[in-house]
Parts: structure tokens; C-alpha cells; sequence
């Protein structure tokens, strides 16, 4: 008879009561790491230990652990994934748990569409249900490819667009090593990485005074979990404007009247720092026109000022070139990568970590517009 693959949903169940892997299995009477291969699917747990993990979490078994139709499916975390999401998925492997990326039209590369790891075989309405009662879905996926890649690939999550330049680099490098960069705010990429939905994570907050922004940032954020953080590149931030800047924009303070301005969400390190130019020019965020008027990422704020929408958003000097617009500088942002140190023996992220040192991949990103590689491999700190 041929043996059944058995999916376990126990750790989308188990962190959506809030419950530690310590204290469930304290409460269920077995050992940690028990509960850890139980998550894992390297362990399938006898009747009794499978009914007292259900009356714990106040579920079914089977809502628990469920039976693969076919040996190539797998059970997998969905990360913003929602109903009417893309069934292609991007697959990476962290700590032995596999975690997917929808390919939606956002996350298209020029006129081509990126290819996926596998595809979702639950129904979207599913997967939006589980979302709304859980804060995440675990999902079913049909591999279209071998597991065994992904334990050479790692995903960065940040917006520094100079990512998919150390990409390539990785790729360039002799092994099978890959990094898989998407596009993250900081605040949101810090929150994915001690969700264990990644390898690194990218952020950019301006440093406050002596204070070290990111360090503090990414200690907040991971709390107990310790990392490293470590210099990629320092970009000019600020304002991107018409070409030929018409309404003559020179500093955060002339955005307030009638000057069309699209903002960053909360959370994007560029929304703090126009928060604090304007605390600091005691500027109020209502005077501005369209201050709650959002974009997600540098591209699309350069579109809206591109097709005539504003006069202004926030963004980078490399972005507001490529787009044909004009910038207006507002500071130096070091941007820096954050590694979890249970993390930093990955293979690709051994590669990365040595790149950071190499002559080519710091002329490179010294040639982008607004680019200074000096710091690049330094070590800001640990958290």
C-alpha cells in the first residue's frame, strides 16, 4: 500500500489561539520538539495526543491533519493571500516550514509574468474564510517542481528596488543558491520576518539624532528573536516631482495648499520621514492635499506624478530618474538588511552575507542615481 502523505495545519491553528509550541505541549503532555515536527509533518501524532490537541485548540482533528490526494501536494502558509488571489504560488522553506507568495498581477516583472513553485488547490473562498477566523490560511499546493530547491532559496522582503540586483548576484554565484526578492514596507517586512515568513528582511528608517533607527526598529519588531543587521546601501529620499518641478517645490513645507501629493501608507519608512519633516516645520498633515491620498510602493506613487494625477510623491532619486521625473532631496537613508542568526547559515543567505563585501556588487549599486555603497557589509549591530 502506498504510504499517505499527511498535511498538518497544526501551526496555523495553534498561533491563531496565541498559544507557544512550549505551552501546547505542556498542555497536550508531550515535548516541544514533539510539537515542532508535529507542525512540520515529520511527525503524525497517535489518536489520543491528535483528540487532546484538537480539545485544546478547540477544533476537529481533521481540521488539524488532513491527507494529501496526491504525493505531490503539500500544506503551506499563504501569506497575503485573500479570495480571487492567483493559484500560482512562489515557495520558499523556512525553518522547515513552507510558506507561499500569490503570484497576483502586482507582482508582474515588465511585460512577462514571474514562474511559479506550485498551485493552490483549495478554492478562494476557502482560503478568505480561514483568513478572517485565523489571520492566516494554510492551504493545500500541487508542486511543480522538486522540494528540494527550495532549501537552497531565500526571500528577502523590502523595497529598496537595488534588491534584485544583489538577486542576480546570488544567482551569478557557482552553486544552485537563489534569493527571491518582494516588494515589503519596512514595518512590514520586520513583521514577516519574525513571522518566520522569510529570510531577511530590508528596512530604511532615517536615523532620529544619535539614534540608530533601524536597530531599534527591528528590536521592537522581533522582540526575544536575535539578529544581525547589516549595511546594503545608503539611497537618497525624497519628493518626486514633474518634470521640470512647474509648481517649484523645494522643501516638504510647500506640498501644503494646492499642490497635489500622493502619501506612502503607514508603516513605509518614507511616510515617517515625511511625518517628521513636517512635525519639525509644524506643518499639519491636513494642509496638505492628499495626504491620505495612498500608494504602495516607490513605482506607483512615480506613475501618479508620470500621468499628471499629483504634482508630487515620496520616493527615490533612482526611481524619480528611471521615470523621466524631477526630484526635490530630502535626506541620506542607510538601508540596511536584517538577518536572524538562526538564519544566517542558510546557503543563500552565506552567499549574500559575502557578497556584501565584494568590489562588483558595490560598484554596481554605486553607478544607480542616488546610491552610495560605502557602508555596504558593515555591521550596524545585533538585536
Amino acid at each position: 500500500m502506498t504510504k499517505q502523505l499527511v498535511i498538518s495545519n497544526l501551526r496555523a491553528a495553534r498561533k491563531a489561539k496565541g498559544i507557544s509550541q512550549s505551552d501546547l505541549a505542556e498542555l497536550v503532555g508531550v515535548k516541544r520538539q514533539a510539537i515542532y515536527d508535529m507542525e512540520s509533518s515529520r511527525y503524525v501524532p497517535n489518536t489520543s495526543v491528535s483528540l487532546l490537541l484538537a480539545k485544546v485548540l478547540n477544533c476537529r482533528v481533521e481540521d488539524l491533519f488532513s491527507i494529501a490526494s496526491s504525493p505531490g501536494e503539500r500544506a503551506v502558509t499563504l501569506v497575503d493571500g485573500a479570495a480571487g488571489c492567483s493559484h500560482r504560488v512562489s515557495l520558499v522553506k523556512v525553518r522547515n516550514q513552507l510558506i507561499a507568495y500569490p503570484l497576483d498581477d502586482k507582482w508582474m516583472s515588465g511585460e512577462g509574468f514571474q514562474g511559479a513553485d506550485g498551485l493552490l488547490q483549495d478554492a478562494p473562498d476557502d482560503i478568505s474564510t480561514q483568513r478572517e477566523a485565523c489571520g492566516s490560511a494554510v492551504c493545500c499546493v500541487r508542486l511543480l517542481h522538486g522540494e528540494d530547491a527550495l532549501d537552497k532559496k531565500a526571500l528577502l522582503l523590502g523595497c529598496d528596488p537595488a534588491f534584485t540586483i544583489l538577486s542576480s548576484h546570488v544567482s551569478r554565484s557557482a552553486g544552485e543558491e537563489r534569493l527571491q526578492c518582494r516588494f515589503s514596507q519596512s514595518l512590514g517586512a520586520l513583521k514577516a520576518l519574525s513571522s518566520g515568513y522569510a529570510h531577511l528582511a530590508g528596512t530604511h528608517m532615517h536615523n532620529r539624532s544619535d539614534t540608530e533607527s533601524n536597530l531599534e526598529l527591528a528590536r521592537a519588531v522581533l522582540g526575544k528573536a536575535k539578529a544581525k543587521v547589516i549595511a546594503f546601501s545608503s539611497i537618497e529620499e525624497g519628493l518626486m516631482v514633474r518634470p521640470g518641478n512647474p509648481c517649484g517645490i523645494r522643501t516638504v513645507g510647500d506640498l501644503a495648499g494646492n499642490v497635489g501629493f500622493v502619501n506612502r501608507e503607514p508603516g513605509a519608512a518614507l511616510r515617517v520621514l515625511l511625518d517628521d519633516h513636517l512635525t519639525r516645520l509644524g506643518i499639519k498633515p491636513e494642509t496638505i492635499d492628499g495626504y491620505n491620498r495612498l500608494v504602495h510602493s516607490h513605482n506607483e506613487g512615480a506613475k501618479m506624478v508620470s500621468f499628471g494625477l499629483v504634482e508630487a510623491a515620496l520616493g527615490l532619486r533612482a526611481i524619480a530618474i528611471t521615470h523621466g521625473l524631477g526630484f526635490v532631496p530630502l535626506e541620506m537613508v542607510r538601508c540596511d538588511l536584517v538577518i536572524p542568526l538562526d538564519l544566517i547559515e542558510h546557503p543563500a543567505v552565506k552567499i549574500i552575507v559575502n557578497l556584501l563585501q565584494t568590489r562588483c556588487l558595490r560598484e554596481e549599486l554605486a553607478a544607480l542615481p542616488g546610491y552610495d555603497s560605502s557602508c555596504m557589509g558593515t555591521v550596524i549591530g545585533e538585536v
